[in-house]
């Protein structure tokens, strides 16, 4: 990158932390960002969202932001509504795009709207009639917390008997809960970067799915890229993830999940709009092997700011 393009960039705040419970992650990913900018001789600065975020971001006098903010806070579109009424310029999706992709009740009925697959599903709550959900989807199932991400919260459940508790235990986390028909088969994620879907990464997990433990804490995980499927499948998952990203508004960079059954038929799962960036994280794996290294991705992403108005 020119010196010339490094000063268009201007002052940055690399945006972290905040007061999600993905705080942690997001603090190990934020300072992988910062380091990666300058690296690259950006003007960078760690600023930690947890407080006064807008109060911090008017001092600092920033050109733009590079969100890293994970789960709530950084993927609803609160964080893009603060930096758009200070007028500064962000990576990644807009509000709306933020909004739509971090419901997973919302994004399933905007891929439904558009053809696109995923799994039968119904909203939940303590009250639910038990017997009438396992008869509409049968088991098992997956609940889930329809705001959080990093699989938090989530429980799959193979008893009725069990299907209460794993929707309290959601409703901690969340006041809108889904309950989802479970997939069997082999996971999937493919990066958006830009216009372009990266390689698809495929997860295996000794775990029941691919939780909280899976994704940040175990080292029994394991991530193919290249993954098992031939080219007319992977090009296939690509073309779903890429319709599935436009579908919700997002832009510059962002992650879809999915499952494939046993038939062969992708299932999309959900969509993150500000991936992890951490050493387990899934979207610099990606990046990998398409040919760009970490600092690389890094800067394609926030080069991105400059292009798109996120008003």
């Amino acid at each position: 990158m020119t010196t010339h393009d490094i000063n268009n960039l201007g002052k940055v705040a690399v945006l972290m932390g905040g007061r999600s419970a993905e705080r942690e992650i997001s603090l190990t990913s934020g300072e992988a960002v910062l380091k990666a900018l300058l690296n690259q001789g950006v003007d960078a600065y760690k600023v930690d969202a947890e407080h006064n975020v807008a109060e911090q971001l008017q001092h600092g006098n920033f050109d733009r932001a590079f969100i890293v903010l994970h789960g709530r806070g950084g993927e609803d579109g609160e964080i893009q509504a603060v930096l758009q009424s200070l007028n500064i310029p962000y990576t990644g999706s807009d509000i709306t795009g933020a909004v739509l992709s971090m419901n997973k009740m919302l994004s399933k009925q905007v891929w439904l709207q558009h053809d696109l697959p995923t799994a039968d599903f119904e909203r939940v709550t303590v009250n639910t009639d038990i017997d009438a959900l396992v008869a509409k989807l049968d088991l098992p199932l997956i609940i889930k917390p329809v705001n959080e991400g990093s699989s938090i919260g989530m429980s799959k459940v193979n008893e009725v008997d069990d299907l209460s508790d794993a929707i309290k235990v959601a409703t901690e986390f969340d006041a809108e809960v889904i309950a989802e028909r479970w997939i069997e088969g082999e996971e999937y994620t493919v990066t958006i970067l830009g216009d372009t879907a990266l390689p698809v990464i495929q997860l295996k997990t000794p775990h029941a799915f691919y939780d909280f433990e899976a994704k940040y804490q175990s080292n029994t995980t394991e991530y193919l890229c290249p993954c098992d499927l031939d080219s007319h499948d992977e090009r296939a998952c690509q073309n779903i993830a890429n319709h599935a990203f436009k579908a919700l508004r997002m832009s510059g960079w962002g992650r879809i999940d999915f499952m494939r059954d046993q038939a062969g038929q992708f299932y999309l799962l959900e969509a993150n709009s500000v991936p992890g960036m951490t050493d387990h994280s899934l979207v610099p794996m990606a990046a990998k092997q398409a040919g760009l290294s970490f600092d690389d991705l890094v800067m394609s992403i926030l080069n991105m700011s400059l292009e798109v108005d996120n008003g």
